[in-house]
């Protein structure tokens, strides 16, 4: 990954040092407030890594990797294949899913397949603002005109193509979208802007309490759903476990799930999520037995406070993280 380090473009933000899924969150808030944004391109690659060229890859890698061992060992890395029933059947496309240095050579081929395309095509194409942010096969282009979006996808489609790739016809969208798209869309008589979502958050225009533009950002609510019936289903089946045990998985999930979810404009969800899992845990509790019945609400404040962490926002918002990071 250090190679390609040096190489990468800034926009690029999926599994590399010191650059996170909210970097990348970050990254697109800040463009989109302060660029001319009026469109959204959210672009979905139709399985990206079982698509992948083996050969196309391999030459993309052969651009800064000029040992043939290396080399070898990759490509035997990539017909690695399946085993199914005691028979091992060779990989022709796509790269084997959970390895290590499947996320890098991911990278290396979106960067020569997309990213170095998409920003000589900003720079010498576009008429307006562009911006770009990409995480992993997760990319999301801003664009000033409509015009300058409309190019951008025709061309984009082809230029996927002749790697093997292709844009999810549905999942792939271009929305209005920006500080303009509320009050453009009304004088049309149309309704309120669409939203798009990008890395677990489903992003929307919305206004401060002083009617200044602002992105509201919320979790996609299918995935909270999810998420709440799982935990829920999880701790029917340690109802007999031992109490401490179940406290400490229980903090763990909560936690993990602040540490990500725990943005500003999302804080309602993130309580909603506590009040839902504790209330499903003392309930299980109470339902052990008859001694359960001595787990009620009040009484199991105190160990709710001991074992599960409290409700806190966990990350500052965009303008603040990305001014400590990037510096003038």
């Amino acid at each position: 990954n250090q190679i390609y380090e040096t190489d990468f473009m800034g926009f690029s933000y999926g599994f590399r040092e010191k650059r996170s899924q909210h970097n990348a969150l970050d990254a697109l808030y800040i463009g989109i407030s302060r660029c001319k944004i009026n469109y959204i391109l959210d672009a979905d690659i139709s399985g990206f890594f079982d698509q992948i060229n083996h050969e196309w890859l391999l030459k993309f890698v052969g651009h800064r990797v000029a040992d043939r061992r290396m080399l070898r060992l990759i490509r035997k890395w990539l017909k690695v294949g399946v085993v199914e029933e005691g028979k091992r059947s060779p990989q022709e496309i796509g790269t084997p899913q959970g390895s290590v240095i499947s996320p890098v050579l991911a990278n290396v081929y979106l960067h020569y397949a997309q990213d170095l395309w998409a920003h000589q095509w900003r720079n010498r194409y576009a008429v307006g603002d562009v911006i770009i942010v990409r995480y992993a096969d997760d990319t999301v282009v801003g664009f000033q005109y409509k015009s300058d979006a409309e190019t951008f996808l025709k061309e984009l489609i082809e230029r996927m193509g002749k790697f093997g790739l292709e844009l999810h016809p549905v999942k792939t969208r271009l929305i209005e979208f920006g500080r303009f798209a509320e009050s453009n869309r009304r004088k049309r008589g149309e309704g309120k802007p669409e939203t798009f979502d990008f890395l677990g958050f489903t992003h929307s225009c919305s206004k401060t309490r002083n009617g200044k533009f602002t992105i509201r950002r919320k979790m996609i609510k299918k995935r909270f759903v999810k998420k709440c019936k799982e935990v829920k289903q999880e701790l029917k089946e340690r109802m007999h476990d031992d109490v401490k045990e179940t406290g400490k998985w229980l903090n763990s999930v909560i936690r993990g799930f602040q540490n990500y979810y725990a943005v500003p404009g999302n804080m309602d969800l993130v309580r909603s999520f506590y009040d839902q899992t504790t209330r499903a845990w003392l309930h299980t509790l109470r339902r052990r037995s008859h001694k359960g019945q001595k787990y009620t609400w009040k009484r199991s404040e105190k160990l709710i406070r001991w074992l599960i962490p409290r409700v806190r926002v966990a990350h500052p918002y965009p303008s603040q993280r990305f001014k400590r990071s990037y510096p003038r």
